[in-house]
């Protein structure tokens, strides 16, 4: 095999130099800045691709500081550039977006790419680099099936990102030059399994809250029923934490934890978590069926409202943390009436003040961690770093509420209706009232990090708070 390591290296973008693909990137990018325009989308694709991306590139804008790249790889391309190895961006990406990215990463010496007359993919990228080095006077970096057109053309091919059936039938087509591998299919599937957030579902252990506190645990079909409502809210929340992955790319490359999101850090495909959303919400809705209408009407508000939240309202003070509280308590509500049992309002009342309670102690965590930073902006989500003493006051003050509403609960006909000793619940009440207090402390300490349920869920003191009141509840009774 000759020598190809001094000819030019065409690099591909897509998959390749970025782990992401910045069409899909575009089109969510809009989504996330102007959600109305995402209904021209099937309209401009009907022009066909070159007129798509020439009409997203007059929309949308991608930073290229937020793109995932593929490390190993940029640290090739780094030592082939001081070696005076010429190296070139090919891409089938739209110019404005390619030319940012090659001024970013100021490594090529020249940038073919898609503009308002050409879609430059797959043959045509051939001719191009063809006319630009000559047959077999380059070697092309790539991931796909669709560039072993361009592999046959090429003196040789580094394949990024592909599997072993691929770089087999690169290997047949011309010299390998280099191979990145990408990771197992074990990964992928564990990783795809953390992008749905499994541990999230614990929020919906709220479904449970009716089941138990109507004393119904010895009917089974109830708790099938109830079973069934969790899953069916689990299915249907992992499909919003999907979405909201795929809408905040950027926000979330620009956080310090968020960036290590499986989307956010290019591990999976983002047409992955595109597929996956309609196959979750098909699951949810087949076993809602098998509960109840009135348990499908409440699953179908959720996703409205999520959905208004993810699109509208996150930016919005005050509201994003009502629409969070409001979620909170739609599962309660689901719980109800998965298991048909009346809804007790003053259940619904402790349950919005604490869930606002928490929902502003996790706002209050994300200012307290952003004043932290000794440079950078100082507002998030509508709120300023100045506003923390005041969300603090709110977020403090409902949490108290929740509590005087629990208490004024053990001294209604309801409770002793319920309970043979409703005195036992007096330690509850004292127990929600301790934890509540120990959130915000933490909080000003700096020790929650943003996620007050989450925090809950990995705190022993919070198990303990737990067992507790689980203890205090059967004395009750």
């Amino acid at each position: 095999m000759s020598d190809t390591s001094q000819l030019p290296l065409a690099v591909d973008m897509d998959g390749t130099l970025v782990h992401s693909d910045t069409l899909w990137e575009a089109c969510l990018r809009l989504l996330a800045v102007r959600p109305w325009l995402g209904l021209l989308l099937p309209l401009w694709l009907l022009g066909g691709k070159t007129a798509f991306k020439q009409r997203l590139s007059e929309h949308v804008r991608l930073d290229p500081q937020t793109l995932p790249y593929n490390q190993p790889l940029l640290e090739f391309l780094q030592a082939e550039k001081q070696r005076g190895r010429p190296l070139w961006l090919v891409t089938a990406s739209h110019q404005q977006t390619a030319n940012a990215v090659a001024d970013y990463i100021g490594l090529f010496d020249g940038v073919l790419a898609s503009d308002a007359r050409c879609n430059l993919s797959g043959s045509r990228k051939a001719r191009q680099l063809i006319e630009q080095f000559g047959e077999r006077g380059f070697v092309y970096a790539a991931n796909a099936t669709v560039d072993l057109k361009i592999w046959r053309q090429a003196a040789a091919a580094i394949v990024v990102n592909a599997g072993p059936g691929l770089t087999r039938r690169a290997a047949s087509t011309t010299a390998l030059e280099r191979v990145f591998p990408r990771p197992g299919a074990v990964d992928a599937l564990k990783t795809l399994l953390r992008a749905m957030r499994l541990h999230q579902w614990s929020k919906n252990g709220l479904i449970f809250v009716p089941l138990v506190l109507s004393h119904s645990w010895e009917a089974t079909d109830l708790v099938v029923h109830t079973l069934l409502a969790f899953v069916a809210f689990g299915c249907a929340a992992s499909a919003i934490y999907l979405v909201n992955d795929l809408i905040d790319l950027e926000a979330d490359r620009l956080h310090d934890e968020k960036r290590h999101r499986p989307f956010a850090a290019g591990l999976l495909p983002l047409t992955w978590g595109i597929a996956m959303i309609p196959v979750l919400l098909v699951i949810a809705f087949a076993i809602a069926s098998t509960v109840n209408s009135n348990f499908m009407l409440v699953l179908v508000v959720y996703l409205l409202l999520t959905t208004v939240y993810s699109l509208f309202l996150k930016p919005v003070a005050l509201l994003d943390v009502l629409a969070l509280t409001s979620l909170y308590t739609l599962r309660i509500i689901a719980g109800a009436l998965a298991i048909d049992v009346p809804l007790s309002y003053w259940l619904l009342a402790f349950s919005m003040f604490i869930f606002f309670s928490l929902a502003l102690s996790k706002r209050f965590s994300e200012l307290y961690n952003l004043k932290q930073k000794p440079e950078g902006k100082q507002t998030a989500r509508g709120y300023h770093t100045e506003d923390l003493p005041v969300v603090s006051l709110f977020g403090i003050s409902s949490g108290y509420l929740s509590v005087l509403i629990m208490v004024l609960y053990i001294h209604d006909l309801q409770a002793d209706s319920l309970y043979n000793q409703p005195l036992w619940l007096w330690p509850v009440a004292i127990a929600v009232l301790y934890w509540i207090s120990r959130i915000w402390l933490l909080a000003h300490r700096g020790v929650l990090h943003e996620d007050p349920v989450l925090f809950a869920i990995h705190d022993r003191t919070s198990y303990i708070v737990a067992l507790l009141v689980a203890v205090c509840l059967l004395l009750a009774l």
